[in-house]
């Protein structure tokens, strides 16, 4: 290259000689590539641990909450401090015997907490003696469907650190009924909004169970 020459203002010749060009090398931006992936991946494996994961609706056994091919993000951090309660929807490891071979896990809701006594009488269910009120109970002929005790046990105590679960489709859930209470330890995080389809974008509502304030042993 032709260094450029010129005259200054004083009536000098300038000289400029431009430096070499300078190229990064291939391996140094190939290194950074991989850097920011691994730090993504760790950034997205400590969120799905910790804090939420994703769930596909795969079962009928939350209709019409929640239906199947749906999607909703299980919050996983604050149950680490903010105990289960009746009325949440959770995600959970089946007992051995009902898992499935592909391991989806299962989702349903809370009925009962540790402490409660659950009962099924005449196709209702009682939480320590009170009629649980369930206005998310799946719908036949726009009356809600009747809670079936297919073992005919009727009652169950819950013991501390176990949740008794059911299903809203009572009809097409398997669940607490029929394989008894599930540990704490064994429920992966709380359904707190259905996101996918966009148009059935919602955070999951909670009922209080207001007839049971008074109602627990």
């Amino acid at each position: 290259m032709q260094p450029v020459t010129g005259r200054s203002g004083s009536g000098c010749r300038s000289t400029y000689t431009p430096g070499p060009v300078t190229r990064r090398p291939a391996f140094g931006c190939l290194l950074e590539i991989v850097e920011t992936l691994a730090l993504t991946l760790i950034i997205f494996f400590v969120i799905q641990t910790f804090v939420a994961q994703p769930y596909q609706i795969r079962q009928m056994s939350m209709q019409t909450t929640l239906a199947p091919e749906q999607y909703v993000l299980v919050d996983k951090l604050t149950p680490r401090f903010d105990a289960y309660k009746r009325g949440d929807i959770v995600v959970f490891s089946p007992p051995e015997d009902w898992r499935q071979p592909d391991e989806t896990p299962f989702i349903k809701r809370v009925i009962g907490v540790g402490g409660d006594e659950v009962a099924i009488r005449e196709g209702k269910v009682f939480v320590n003696e009170v009629e649980l009120l369930e206005p998310y109970v799946y719908e036949e002929n726009g009356a809600p469907q009747e809670t079936e005790d297919p073992l005919l046990q009727g009652q169950w105590v819950v013991p501390t650190g176990e949740l008794f679960l059911m299903g809203d489709h009572r009809k097409m859930s398997a669940d607490s009924r029929e394989f008894g209470t599930v540990g704490v330890d064994q429920v992966i995080g709380r359904a707190w909004l259905r996101y996918w389809p966009i148009d059935t974008l919602e955070i999951l509502p909670t009922p209080d169970h207001p007839e049971l304030q008074t109602a627990t042993p």
